[in-house]
């Protein structure tokens, strides 16, 4: 294994394979947590808050994380190589579990959120997962590269919930045991990345003295500017609704089990499609199936503003979690083939930053509507699935704004 000489052509792809199947273990084991802690994040918060529209602020404090993270992770994977950053994320998340811990042992709110923006330096380097495996990969196993790694995430949506259900009162002070199985899985999950072949970007005179486009270049490409909008809009409103659903489950009188079970279907609809989205991104582009994406979007926050039984809950989720798999992986597909490998690491770090700063204020505003505007649980979460609208039609507009562009512009 090297991590010091530039890639070379593989038509047969042996390397990007190889590096898919190690980065689709790392999701599926270590994005564990992210399932585990999204389940029960908000319901913790409920917990030690000092102000109930204060509860889904430790998931927010999560993605504030990555958002915080991502240009500088970016920046040690551009110069160290994916192994590195990787592992400085694993290690993040593995503090910040035991943060969490001892917040919730002392009842301290505001330790706990300390302990989630620490579990964002994980999910930062997560996100980076999916670019990893397109670095190594021919043009045309690229897309399908990126789906399959996702496709990882199927595993995970699997394990996470089972896991909060078995840890979450295996101590007195509850949801203590959730996180010390998140450390658990952060310190046993670092060694898989020892077995990635991805080389660091290769250092050439050309790459020293030109470092390609400056980020304000960068978003005035039209392919960039659409897919950092479309996926932060894909992902912005995934987190708004996903953030508010256990305590809209919860709060429409069903149980803590009920909200796992729905996290865990939405999470399975976010990963399975991956199986067979790089092959339609190849097949039909990655802009039809972006829009695509955003359609389902819309019909998932029809489907939870038709009503609050827990069928409701499932198909709506089920939907939302389709949509933004088929909005970011596209979105994402876009943004690999839109720049050199000199702009690598400023493009992955800003579109992320943009991505995560965008999911970390969807998460905040989700609290809020949520639990401070309207009288009750219904009136809430109806709120939370009215706001998709206007970001929609962002993203859509821009889309087609794109598309009817002239090529040669």
């Amino acid at each position: 294994m090297t991590d010091v000489t530039a890639p070379t052509p593989d038509t047969t792809d042996t390397r990007a394979k190889r590096n898919v199947a190690v980065l689709v273990a790392a999701q599926a084991i270590l994005g564990s947590q992210i399932t585990m802690i999204f389940v029960i994040g908000g319901l913790a918060g409920q917990m030690l808050a000092p102000n109930p529209c204060l509860a889904t602020l430790p998931i927010s404090m999560i993605v504030f994380g990555s958002m915080t993270t991502a240009p500088w992770l970016s920046a040690l994977m551009q110069r160290y190589g994916r192994r590195t950053g990787f592992l400085v994320g694993a290690a993040g998340g593995a503090i910040g579990s035991l943060i969490g811990m001892f917040g919730l042992m002392t009842g301290n709110f505001w330790v706990f959120l300390f302990g989630s923006w620490m579990t964002g330096t994980y999910l930062s380097s997560q996100g980076f997962f999916r670019f990893a495996a397109a670095d190594t990969a021919s043009d045309a196993f690229r897309p399908k590269a990126i789906s399959y790694v996702m496709a990882g995430g199927l595993a995970s949506a699997l394990i996470g919930p089972q896991l909060v259900k078995v840890t979450t009162d295996l101590f007195v002070v509850p949801f203590m045991g959730t996180y010390l199985v998140a450390f658990a899985i952060n310190i046993l999950g670092m060694a898989l990345f020892y077995f990635l072949d991805i080389p660091k970007p290769k250092r050439t005179a050309a790459t020293q003295t030109s470092a390609g486009r400056s980020r304000r270049e960068l978003l005035r490409d039209p392919v960039i500017l659409t897919a950092v909008i479309c996926a932060m809009v894909a992902y912005a409103l995934m987190n708004l609704v996903m953030t508010s659903t256990p305590l809209a489950v919860v709060g429409c009188g069903f149980t803590t089990g009920n909200a796992a079970d729905v996290v865990s279907a939405h999470v399975i609809a976010m990963f399975a499609p991956s199986f067979v989205t790089g092959h339609l991104i190849a097949r039909y582009g990655a802009e039809k199936i972006v829009a695509i994406g955003l359609l389902i979007l819309a019909a998932a926050g029809g489907v939870a503003l038709s009503g609050v039984t827990l069928g409701n809950f499932f198909v709506a989720l089920m939907l939302l979690g389709v949509g933004w798999n088929f909005g970011f992986i596209g979105a994402t597909s876009m943004l690999t083939s839109a720049h050199s490998e000199a702009e690598r690491g400023r493009v992955q770090g800003m579109n992320d930053a943009i991505v995560f700063g965008c999911v970390t204020i969807a998460s905040l505003a989700s609290g809020g509507l949520m639990n401070c505007s309207g009288g009750d649980v219904v009136a809430g979460w109806s709120a939370v699935n009215l706001a998709m609208a206007p970001f929609l039609m962002l993203a859509g507009g821009t889309l087609i704004w794109m598309l009817l562009r002239p090529r040669t512009a």
